[in-house]
Order: C-alpha cells, then sequence, then structure tokens
C-alpha cells in the first residue's frame, strides 16, 4: 500500500499533467497532446494554466514535495516525472537540443545504438536462421524467415485474436487480470499509421497496421506487447487499483515524453519472457525487432541531431531494416520525423533490456509481489530496479 501523502500527491499531479497537456494542445494544435490516455476524463479536473511560466512554477513546487513523500521508489519517480515535465515545457518555451530532449524527457543516453551493438544482433539472428535451415547471408536468411512466416492481411485479424486469446489465458496463469475475459481487446486493421500497433484502451481496440509484412511471430508479440501481459493489463490493474483507492491519481493517465515512457513499453516486450511463450521462430523475431529498436534510434538520431535530410535518412533506415518491407520504413519515418514522438523510439531500446534484466533476479517466489510493484504503479527505468520485497516499499512515516 502506498501512503495517504503519496495517493494525495498523485491527484496533485494528476491535474498538473492534465494542465500542461491542455496547455500544449492548446498552443500547438497537437491533438493527441502529452497526456495520450486518461483513464476518468469525467472525474480528473485539469489544473488551469493561463502560460508556461506558471506551469513551471507549479512543477517546481511539485518536484520539491515530492522530495517529502515516505517512500523511495516514489521520491525518485516523481522528481524524474517533475524533471521531464519540466524539461518539456523548456522546450516549448524556449527550445532544447535532440540530445538534451533524451536526457531530460526520457532520463537515457543521448546516443543512439551503436554499430558494434546493431551488428552483434545481426550476427545472432544469422546464426539463429543458420541453424534453423535458412541458408544464404543474412538478408537472404531473413527474407526467407519472413516468407516461411507471413501472414496475409486479410488473415491477420483471425490469427491476432486467437493469439489475444491465448495470451490472455497464459496470463491469468502468471497473475491476476482484474477483469473478466470478454473485456479485452479486438483487432482492428488499419493503414498509413505511423505505428505498427496502438492499444486504444478505451475502445479496447488494437488497431494493428497492415502496411508492414507482417509475420505470425510478430502478430503474437503484438498480442503480447499491446494485450496481454502488455499495455491492456498495464491499464486495467492502474485503472483498478486506484477506484480501489490503492493507486495514484496519475495511475490513470498515460503520459508521452516523461521517465515512465521507456518502463511502460519495456514492460509490454519483457511479457514475452513473462509468459514463457518463446520459441525458436519467437527468438528470431525478438531479435529483430530489437534490431529494428536501434536502427530507428540511429535513423531519428541522423534526422534530428545531425539534421540530415528525411529522404537520406529514409534511403539509410531501407538499407538497414532486415523485414518489413517499405510498409514498416514508411510508418517508421513517421513516428521519427514527428518533433513531439521523434525521442519515443529509444523507449523501445532501453524498456525492455531494462526491464527483463530485473525481471530475471526476482525470485519465482517474489514473482506475485513484484508484479504487484511493476504493474500497480508509475516507473522509470530507476525505479523498476528498485524493487527487492514488499517490505522495503511500506511507508516509512
Amino acid at each position: 500500500m502506498l501512503s495517504r501523502d503519496t495517493l494525495a500527491y498523485g491527484e496533485r499531479i494528476a491535474a498538473a499533467l492534465l494542465g500542461v497537456d491542455a496547455l500544449y494542445r492548446r498552443e500547438s494544435g497537437d491533438e493527441e497532446g502529452l497526456v495520450v490516455l486518461n483513464m476518468a476524463a469525467d472525474e480528473l479536473t485539469p489544473a488551469l494554466y493561463a502560460d508556461y511560466d506558471i506551469a513551471a512554477a507549479s512543477f517546481l513546487a511539485l518536484q520539491r514535495d515530492a522530495a517529502e513523500l515516505p517512500e523511495a521508489d516514489r521520491r525518485c519517480y516523481y522528481d524524474q516525472l517533475c524533471h521531464s515535465t519540466l524539461a518539456f515545457i523548456r522546450w516549448r518555451t524556449r527550445g532544447i537540443p535532440f540530445e538534451e530532449q533524451l536526457t531530460d524527457f526520457l532520463h537515457v543516453p543521448a546516443a543512439p545504438a551503436t554499430t558494434e551493438e546493431l551488428t552483434e544482433l545481426t550476427e545472432s539472428a544469422g546464426e539463429l536462421l543458420g541453424r534453423m535451415g535458412y541458408a544464404g547471408n543474412i538478408r537472404e536468411q531473413c527474407a526467407a524467415w519472413e516468407q516461411s512466416q507471413r501472414t496475409s492481411a486479410d488473415q491477420v485479424p483471425a490469427v491476432a485474436d486467437a493469439l489475444l486469446s491465448e495470451a490472455w489465458d497464459r496470463t491469468a496463469a502468471v497473475m491476476e487480470i482484474p477483469a473478466p475475459k470478454h473485456d479485452g481487446m479486438k483487432v482492428i486493421p488499419v493503414s498509413g499509421q505511423a505505428f505498427n500497433a496502438r492499444c486504444n484502451y478505451l475502445q479496447r481496440r488494437v488497431e494493428l497496421n497492415t502496411d508492414p509484412v507482417l509475420t505470425r511471430p510478430g502478430l503474437k508479440h503484438l498480442a503480447v506487447h499491446e494485450g496481454y501481459p502488455g499495455h491492456y493489463v498495464q491499464f486495467k490493474i492502474r485503472e483498478v487499483r486506484y477506484r480501489e483507492g490503492k493507486g495514484p491519481a496519475d495511475n490513470l493517465l498515460s503520459v508521452v515524453n516523461t521517465a515512465s515512457s521507456s518502463p511502460f513499453e519495456g514492460i509490454a516486450d519483457t511479457g514475452m519472457a513473462m509468459l514463457s511463450w518463446i520459441d525458436e521462430h519467437d527468438q528470431v523475431q525478438m531479435l529483430l525487432n530489437r534490431h529494428r529498436a536501434g536502427i530507428g534510434t540511429a535513423a531519428a538520431w541522423q534526422l534530428h541531431a545531425e539534421q540530415r535530410p528525411e529522404r537520406e535518412v529514409a534511403a539509410w533506415l531501407s538499407e538497414q531494416a532486415l523485414v518489413g518491407g517499405d510498409g514498416w520504413v514508411r510508418n517508421r519515418m513517421r513516428f521519427i520525423a514527428a518533433p513531439a514522438r521523434a525521442v519515443l523510439i529509444w523507449s523501445y531500446w532501453w524498456g525492455e533490456p531494462t526491464v527483463t534484466r530485473v525481471y530475471e533476479k526476482v525470485p519465482f517466489h517474489q514473482r506475485a509481489e513484484f508484479f504487484d510493484y511493476l504493474y500497480g504503479r508509475m516507473h522509470s527505468l530507476e525505479t523498476v530496479g528498485m524493487f527487492s520485497s514488499a517490505a522495503d516499499f511500506a511507508p516509512t512515516g
């Protein structure tokens, strides 16, 4: 249980975040906003900020007050969340370099994936594909593998819905989902979007982009990531925890460009390991997903930090991509070309390794406590690693 002080603080910071979101939407015209999901739009009242200076003063006060919270992990998380939001305000008022957006929004190093890291991933994928009987160089191996696992666009809804159903059952076997199965997600094919898939929690829809080449292992990953134990379960537990009076109000919000962005994606990507639902084809998909996240950071860096022309960056990304086809390249370029979203590609690069590393160290007998900690409150990359036992997070005053 979180302390009363922390629950009260959550009400304040939720209102403040919604206030900055409203201000940002007004001045930018960005319809998606900073708060991209609000599970209690009729209940939470945004703070009224006439300008960013007033908003900044509010967050400076919240940052000072965060230092007085009883729980160590909450002191850390809310301090970082305030830091992220103050940086976002600076970006909107004065502008900050792309490198600082990475360090101050997401709290990750200001650097793309290295050539050595990307080479290690392609070599690992090539070795695995070779053991599976796929011959040739890495491009030939990936092309043959992708063709053997390909799911046509017309088959996507049926295949993905079946995978979602199995993912639910497997998730329910390792953790409680506080909802009946019929409350879950349905797959809706979409096209021309800047994402591979999106969890539209309020409408219970997984909006799945059919422009890239899709494989069954890729759809399995998306079912886990967007559904169970990924984003749907994250949102559902946070919503229920708030309704029970056990979770802070900011649990009800999904806010981009903050310290919570990377662990949010990391929890969803670690779902495959949580379910022990990985065969050789899934291992290939996971390596290729990791590679795609890495080249996404490199492309975004070229575009925004090095100011290279978009056409040149798109050509480089196309040369590096091993699967997904032109449809994947187009949607990645739409994603990283948006100034208000570009740094988020680093969430996929940093999130999964961080969460998986912590998850693998948790003894089996503490898994239930860890899931309660991981899903029941918002996190930064740093606070994910602060888990050891439930007793460590009991209020101290």
